[in-house]
């Protein structure tokens, strides 16, 4: 399969859920809020998901002291990172492919519910 059909009709499933969210609480809320947000929605849809979900990281075969933790894990397969913020940048990316190497998944979603339309991104690693 392209990687680029990889987890498609998911993904539109979990933009459908934002743009909601974002159509009916708008922009300018803390992040936080957002993601309380999605979980109503797929629990309501009955979609399997684990919200903060820990990664840890190993260095030549140590664990590190600090994990990282997904803002979601959607379906057990796809890494979804909320932001609120103007625009998203590169950083914020390079962060979510970062994710999935450490998670060994291959499809992420960032999507930004702080500009004035909702913005999102599919990254696949």
């Amino acid at each position: 399969m392209k990687p680029e059909l990889l987890f498609r009709e998911e993904t539109h499933r979990l933009i459908g859920f934002c743009m909601e969210i974002h159509n009916e609480i708008g922009k300018g809320l803390n992040e936080i809020v957002y993601k309380d947000a999605l979980v109503v929605e797929l629990a309501r849809a009955k979609i399997p998901f684990e919200r903060e979900r820990k990664f840890e990281i190993e260095y030549k075969g140590v664990t590190l002291a600090h994990p990282y933790f997904a803002d979601f894990v959607v379906w057990d397969k796809i890494i979804f990172e909320a932001k609120a913020v103007e625009k998203l940048t590169g950083g914020h990316m390079k962060q979510v492919l970062n994710y999935l190497a450490a998670a060994k998944l291959r499809v992420g979603l960032l999507v930004n519910f702080g500009a004035n339309s909702l913005e999102w991104k599919r990254v696949i690693l």
